[in-house]
């Protein structure tokens, strides 16, 4: 096991990789910006080093800092978290080259998975179910787009292979709109992801959104997870996140996890993974896997009672997974609401210095967050800034519980999204369950629309 790790990260992750971290008794290692200097976890790791000013790429994507940073305090290995820099495979392979262990997985398998289109091949190939679209990139031919559309059906959606966090895709209703969606949305992928290279999918009209979790280990054991389902977004940002997902079949849920254990087998995968999918009338259709630790891995953490964070070090250590699939049973269920400084129905950023924060207890309450009173939320980074999940023996237990959660946590001094968390667990549909990827920007407009008139 690792002696040192150093956390290559910021905010709440940063705080719960420390904590993994010191639970199984290695010391940590945190990196901050000058902005980040009074920090919570930079405050309680055993080592803390400044890499660069507040923007990003001069700090947390500053490769060469990192490095350094490891190099000067002898960490011995590197935890990316999510975001930033944990799926850049350029950084995986420095990292490795420069003699650290990355937290995660390969640079190679970054890399292949990190392609949309090369994904989405590789999942065919190990027989996991995708969405109806094109055999790899769009041509340049307009005319061989335009059949490609016709014969995928409309709508379809443009997406950016390298593309990510609900960025680089255009939905497109007629042929009319089509070439300049995609001309559009080549750009944009070029701009924002370095790869102009896009895809074609078919849209589908009222899906929901539901991911696997799986963990795998370099003798090829392979484990799922259980699923969570994250069809609570705005702008395919995750708001609300639960495991397990309301209403669907737990045969077909073993099944879709068995084709995703496999296909981890299949491509050597290493450490955690999580695959996406959208559901839609009894069917799953792969849409992307994500190569690091999400940010709702807490609900399935709090169902299965495995630490996922630390599984993640163990498999770097080299270490077997603990566990076989037959050891693994969904208990309960689990819900968390994301927390961000922002406008709750305007979505505007509200940075600033929070005056007072009291967070949430009580029985199955739990809150993942880098945040006090007297903290200031910088306005250089995303605005999430704390996670509020619960754990109930239902479902309907749950929700309570978080109805309750929600009304005791105080955010004096900034704006946050906790009023819209708190009508959301009031709002039938949710109450119901099984709400599709449109319904919360649904319920946005319509309230917008009637506090316009």
């Amino acid at each position: 096991m690792f002696d040192k790790v150093l956390i290559a990260n910021r905010g709440e992750i940063a705080l719960r990789v420390l904590r993994a971290c010191r639970e199984m008794g290695i010391k940590t290692v945190a990196v901050h910006s000058t902005t980040d200097t009074e920090a919570k976890y930079v405050r309680l790791a055993d080592e803390s080093v400044c890499i660069g000013p507040p923007p990003s790429v001069q700090s947390y994507l500053n490769i060469p800092a990192i490095i350094s940073a490891a190099e000067v305090t002898d960490a011995q290995a590197i935890h990316p978290g999510y975001g930033f820099l944990s799926e850049n495979a350029d950084f995986a392979e420095r990292v490795e080259k420069s003699g650290f262990v990355f937290i995660g997985p390969r640079a190679e398998t970054i890399r292949l998975m990190g392609d949309k289109v090369n994904a989405k091949n590789t999942m065919k190939e190990a027989g996991v179910p995708c969405v109806p679209g094109s055999e790899g990139a769009l041509p340049e031919d307009p005319k061989e787009i335009t059949r490609i559309a016709r014969a995928i059906g409309y709508p379809v959606i443009i997406k950016a292979a390298a593309g990510g966090g609900g960025r680089g895709m255009r939905v497109v209703h007629t042929e009319a709109a089509l070439h300049n969606a995609v001309t559009m949305t080549r750009t944009e992928a070029g701009a924002a992801f370095g790869n102009p290279m896009v895809y074609m999918e078919k849209y589908l009209e009222n899906p929901r959104h539901i991911e696997i979790q799986v963990l795998t280990d370099q003798f090829g054991n392979a484990v799922y997870l259980g699923e969570r389902d994250c069809s609570m977004q705005r702008r395919h940002q995750k708001v609300i996140e639960e495991a397990p997902a309301p209403d669907i079949n737990r045969r077909l849920i073993a099944r879709i996890g068995e084709r995703c254990a496999e296909a981890c087998r299949r491509i050597k995968y290493l450490g955690a993974g999580t695959f996406e999918f959208l559901y839609e009338n009894g069917e799953f259709y792969f849409i992307e896997m994500n190569t690091r630790v999400q940010v709702e891995h807490p609900v399935t953490e709090l169902v299965t009672g495995i630490d996922i964070v630390q599984a993640q070090i163990r498999i770097a250590a080299g270490e077997r997974l603990r566990f076989r699939q037959r050891d693994i049973e969904l208990k309960g269920h689990a819900i968390e609401c994301r927390i961000n400084a922002e406008d709750p129905f305007k979505f505007t950023p509200s940075p600033g210095k929070i005056s007072n924060w009291h967070a949430p207890g009580g029985p199955g309450v739990r809150v993942d967050s880098h945040a006090y009173t007297g903290y200031t939320v910088p306005p250089n980074y995303d605005s999430m800034i704390g996670k509020v999940i619960v754990y109930g023996d239902t479902r309907e237990q749950a929700i309570r519980r978080m109805r309750i959660a929600l009304s005791e946590m105080m955010v004096d001094g900034i704006k946050t999204n906790i009023l819209l968390h708190q009508r959301l667990m009031l709002d039938e549909r949710f109450v119901q369950g099984g709400t599709s990827i449109h319904y919360l920007e649904e319920r946005i407009a319509e309230h917008q629309a009637a506090r316009s008139k």
